[in-house]
């Protein structure tokens, strides 16, 4: 592989080699000093796997040219993946660089039953469930608008169900995605460089140059010789980084649960709420993300506020539905919604199937082998109940504030506290501070609906 990247225009590759480390598997070794910032690598171009070179190939190109509507990004890439590694002559510099690529993944989609049983409960545990079911759709789906067409192309015993679901995996976590300075973005898979693992202690030094094509990397922080290089993937929570990538960091501080927030569509007053709901920037259906450091975000208040009002409260909200929505409405309508905040995420506490006491007492006695399937679930059951018990706390912590009459005064929008003076937004009037940093923490989700108002 390294001899087909250097006569493509690779530079970087005799500092560096491939090497096996016993924290993280295969990955990538210094073989000199490294400065910060210092250029490490260069990919040219031309060896990236992309969706463009994928139309671009003369025998793939016209097949998928011919399905519309168009495959997803994902589903053209691991298709380009599984044409290259099924040819038998020829590609021989992408063939190397597939021969170099792990032949299994520990994504939870190969998870055994007992293994992700451990999980039971977390938002992991049910995407995994949902996801298993979504991958045999689609494929089922492309073996009739495309891999069911020629089998000279795809022949049937190279894309298997199960070569479909290594594509997938090899996609998810060895693909870098790039912002582009029109607003769009590209998703590539880079060769030798997807052999580099995330650390949360470099800064972000892979970047995509829109001018030559290239994907370059940089040193995240100073090596020595023998050090591994590592690049950083960004703030990702364990049940993310199990799912796509195949492991996690124990007591990772991302780590973070999606609260599912709905409203029947035969709910009482379900038009005007909707209406409400998108107005504030929400919509009836919507996700919210729980984390460690903002375990009860703003939007799952002012969901409820939205999904509990009854026709009076709507009616005494005058011109201006938006603002008095998001606003708490009357100490009766606030209990209501954070007693039942509290009483649903006791539910969803009571729903796992190993409550977090226990786990912790199994990892720190080391019931599950370290780095095993079942331990990195552990892991990620454990972060996502402690989320929860956070967000819990919060909302117990509101609670006490309506029922012992501070709720009755201001609070900030973005902390809930109630400081002795508040700053309001100069423009809506509708939203106040405690001070200038939680405005601005606060500005994106109080954009939308100053806006409006």
């Amino acid at each position: 592989m390294e001899g087909w990247l250097k006569q493509s225009g690779a530079t970087g590759l005799d500092d560096l080699e491939l090497a096996d480390f016993s924290d993280t598997g295969r990955g990538i070794r210094t073989r000199r000093h490294f400065e910060k910032g210092e250029k490490i690598l260069t990919i040219t171009h031309d060896v990236l796997w992309t969706v463009k070179h994928a139309y671009d190939d003369p025998f793939l190109g016209p097949a998928l040219l011919s399905t519309q509507p168009p495959l997803s990004v994902d589903d053209t890439l691991a298709t380009y993946l599984l044409f290259v590694r099924s040819r038998g002559s020829g590609y021989d510099g992408p063939r190397s660089h597939v021969a170099a690529m792990p032949t299994n993944y520990t994504s939870t989609i190969f998870f055994a039953e007992a293994e992700l049983e451990v999980c039971a409960g977390s938002s992991l545990y049910t995407t995994t469930k949902q996801l298993d079911q979504q991958i045999e759709a689609d494929y089922e789906e492309l073996v009739v608008r495309l891999f069911g067409r020629d089998q000279e192309i795809f022949p049937r015993d190279k894309f298997t169900i199960e070569d479909y679901k290594w594509a997938l995996c090899t996609v998810w976590s060895r693909a870098m995605d790039f912002k582009l300075p029109n607003g769009d973005s590209i998703r590539l898979l880079a060769p030798f460089a997807d052999m580099l693992n995330h650390s949360s202690e470099v800064e972000r030094c892979h970047t995509y140059d829109v001018s030559s094509g290239n994907l370059y990397v940089l040193a995240g922080k100073g090596y020595e010789p023998g050090d591994q290089v590592f690049i950083n993937y960004g703030p990702v929570p364990n049940n993310r980084l199990l799912r796509l990538y195949g492991f996690v960091l124990p007591g990772n501080p991302n780590d973070s649960y999606d609260l599912v927030l709905a409203t029947h569509p035969l709910a009482p007053l379900f038009e005007q709420k909707r209406k409400l709901l998108i107005s504030a920037g929400l919509n009836s259906t919507c996700t919210v993300c729980l984390t460690r450091a903002d375990p009860l975000p703003n939007s799952v208040i002012r969901y409820l506020r939205i999904q509990r009002l009854d026709k009076p409260d709507l009616a005494a909200m005058g011109p201006h539905p938006v603002n008095a929505a998001v606003e708490k409405i009357s100490d009766e309508n606030e209990v209501e919604i954070l007693q039942f905040l509290v009483d649903s995420i006791s539910s969803l506490l009571d729903s796992f199937g190993t409550p977090m006491g226990k786990l912790e007492e199994q990892l720190a006695e080391g019931f599950f082998t370290p780095g095993g399937n079942a331990w990195s679930a552990a892991h990620v059951s454990l972060g996502e109940q402690r989320v929860l018990q956070l967000a819990k706390k919060a909302a117990e912590d509101l609670l006490a504030a309506v029922g012992s009459g501070s709720g009755n005064k201001a609070q900030c929008a973005k902390c809930q506290k109630v400081p002795a003076q508040l700053m309001w937004c100069g423009r809506c009037n509708g939203a106040a501070y405690c001070g200038r940093a939680c405005q601005v923490a606060h500005f994106k989700e109080h954009k939308a609906i100053c806006e409006r108002n």
